[in-house]
């Protein structure tokens, strides 16, 4: 019987004792097996055991339903287990086989089984806090009764996760259960030597939400608490914090032999072993009989051991897996767009975000001010009043936490849109938009699917300095698993976004400060444009060049003015960064013979430059000089408009280097 099972007993009055019994058992059976493995090399690599921790994950889960969602650390496998995983796929995953939960691709730190609401184990600390969060705003914006339990250790209550995660769950009254494991180590470091306060619980009181510490090592302690916690989540009063005091019996991990520890200190704690201490209470109690239990435990043994040995057999993943699983497939469907009204980039940008909240009832925008102010933008401004706070929700200054409650409201039924306020500030994502949200479906073995929009507006726009000026789409080019996209136009602008809300992957959105006001016709009704479909601007056979977001309208400019000279540019708008339409660029490069790349970006690593050296590479024969590349120079952009104008770059300069390129 495993641990899931005790869920069925609520309600009974009774306390399912012999449930969590066997949940522990069967959690130290697993975790016992892979520390063997690794002490015979049979592993890829290190684990990191949960054996002495198990009453937390056992009774947690024991006290919650089927349908709950729980998010997991590194130390995953007892999570794992307590929800209802079986033995031989979480043991495959461990040893990296094709049969394993996530194929073999998740492995020891990031074990998940989507149909069991375990959204999986993140090996980063606190990174799972934020999924957590997206799980319980999409519970309740659907209207169901689930709970998310958040399980994570003492470090992370050190982390910005942790604050940023707490006082969103609080201020909306989320129903989520921030369960943290305080095995009394961080690491190699203990916890009160890098933890200020009296307990990590003491400060839920500073988000307005109730705070516990409870003994870890009892399981029916645990189960009692959560159980309660639950209940108040179900009922719409919030989240709870519950700390829970535990131990691990072993080192960090399997290659760690945890010297640095006081002995007198490991043996009295192995004294409070959580599985002992039940046992001998089932036993007082008259429950079973001291051979009722070793019945039961050796039969969880047996079990374990085939378990094993059935997926040390199972077959490694094939070469053809490599590849697989980095995108959910496209589907896209052409509908007939209606006539165009001429609108600004900003107009689009709205009127596509109005119309998919109008479609479909499970797209939400939040974000910095987005609500009543519009945003800094005002892209968003009158949707709130429109579709309600609910699904137009202002939040607080949080951006990790925004997108990671974007990727786990994803995760959980909803298909939320993000807005970032500055590209700039995707510095502070990038743990969930490249650690988790680009990943997420491969190290899940394709179970995941994560349709989030992130919305992030950047590039030069006066006067805005160094942190609020950048160009910074290479940085999610080079990441498989993202999806980026950046508009000229109106038109592309609601076209792409529109496709973006509707893609079952984590799409970049970057919006052109530049360009909000500019207008242009729009199509009516369906209007999407798929990805990977370069757009021709401005035909021409003398010169390629590939322009992106705001260099398409001065390289639209400079091509009016060349063609007085007799020089015809063709200009190729990528709409799409990734996927990238290389068939048009190339086919373009193999008619003109000659290339530019024009970029608002430092060309130094950039998106133009890899486009660059994909047309030398796969066009060389054509070509009739080599391919030039326009962009900023490698400076900050500064504050004074006499050195700013100096950076961005120009028509004046597109035209120099076109004419340079045909020898004029």
């Amino acid at each position: 019987m495993s641990a899931q099972v005790a869920a069925n007993t609520l309600g009974t009055g009774t306390l399912p004792l012999r449930e969590l019994l066997c949940g522990m058992r069967r959690v130290r059976a697993f975790e016992e097996r892979v520390g063997e493995l690794f002490s015979r090399a049979a592993l890829p690599r290190h684990s990191h055991l949960y054996i002495g921790e198990e009453a937390v994950a056992v009774g947690a889960c024991c006290a919650v339903r089927a349908q709950d969602y729980a998010t997991s650390t590194h130390r995953g496998h007892g999570h794992l287990i307590a929800k209802g995983a079986g033995f031989e796929r979480a043991f495959a995953e461990i040893a990296g086989k094709a049969t394993g939960y996530c194929k073999g691709k998740g492995g020891t730190m990031h074990v998940a089984d989507l149909s069991l609401g375990f959204l999986g184990a993140i090996s980063i600390v606190g990174g799972g806090i934020p999924i957590a969060v997206g799980g319980g705003l999409s519970a309740q914006v659907r209207g169901t009764d689930q709970v998310t339990l958040c399980f994570f250790g003492d470090g992370a209550a050190n982390n910005g996760n942790f604050g940023e995660g707490l006082n969103v769950a609080g201020i909306w009254k989320l129903p989520v259960i921030f369960v943290c494991e305080n095995n009394q180590w961080n690491e190699y470091t203990p916890t009160g030597k890098v933890t200020a306060g009296p307990s990590i619980a003491s400060r839920a009181a500073g988000y307005g939400i109730p705070g516990l510490v409870v003994d870890g090592n009892d399981a029916v302690a645990v189960y009692e608490a959560v159980r309660d916690a639950a209940a108040r989540a179900r009922a719409g009063d919030g989240p709870t914090l519950l700390e829970c005091v535990t131990y691990r019996a072993r080192g960090h991990s399997t290659g760690d032999p945890a010297r640095y520890r006081d002995p007198a200190e490991v043996e009295a704690w192995l004294a409070k072993d959580p599985i002992a201490r039940l046992e001998q209470r089932i036993v007082a109690a008259g429950v079973a009989t001291a051979e009722d239990l070793a019945t039961e435990k050796a039969a969880i043994e047996r079990e374990a051991d085939a378990a094993l040995d059935a997926a040390l057999k199972a077959p490694a993943p094939t070469p053809g897996a490599l590849t697989e699983d980095i995108y959910a497939p496209a589907v896209f469907v052409h509908p007939a767009a209606g006539p165009a009204t001429e609108r600004s980039y900003r107009e689009a940008i709205h009127d596509a975000l109005q119309e998919e909240l109008a479609r479909d009832s499970r797209v939400i925008l939040f974000g910095e001010d987005i609500g009543r102010a519009g945003g800094a933008f005002k892209v968003t401004e009158g949707l709130q009043a429109e579709f309600g706070e609910s699904r137009v929700r202002d939040t607080p200054i949080a951006e990790n936490t925004l997108v990671g409650m974007a990727l786990g409201a994803a995760l959980t039924g909803l298909r939320p849109v993000c807005e970032v306020m500055f590209v700039d500030l995707m510095a502070l994502t990038m743990d969930q938009v490249v650690n988790f949200g680009a990943k997420i479906r491969y190290m899940t073995g394709g179970q995941a699917a994560v349709p989030a929009v992130v919305r992030a507006p950047g590039g030069i726009t006066g006067a805005a300095a160094a942190t609020h000026s950048q160009s910074l789409e290479a940085w999610f080019y080079h990441i498989p698993g993202l999806k980026v996209v950046m508009p000229s136009t109106p038109a592309d602008a609601k076209g792409l976004l529109k496709a973006a809300i509707r893609d079952d992957n984590l799409v970049i959105f970057l919006e052109v400060k530049s360009l909000y006001n500019t207008r242009g016709p729009v199509p009516g009704g369906e209007h999407l444009v798929p990805f990977g479909s370069a757009d021709i601007k401005r035909p021409g056979r003398d010169v390629t060049v590939v322009a992106t977001g705001a260099m398409v309208p001065l390289a639209l400019d400079a091509g009016e003015r060349l063609k007085v000279e007799g020089i015809e540019i063709e200009v190729i708008d990528p709409r799409s960064l990734v996927p990238l339409d290389l068939d048009t660029i190339l086919a373009s490069v193999k008619k003109t013979s000659r290339a530019i790349t024009f970029e608002e970006a430092v060309p130094r690593g950039s998106v133009g430059s890899d486009i660059a050296a994909t047309i030398m590479s796969e066009a060389f024969d054509y070509l009739d000089g080599p391919v030039l590349r326009l962009g900023s120079p490698p400076v900050p952009v500064p504050f004074s408009p006499a050195l700013e104008g100096l950076i961005r770059p120009t028509a004046d300069r597109l035209i120099a280097a076109v004419r340079s390129a045909i020898g004029k």
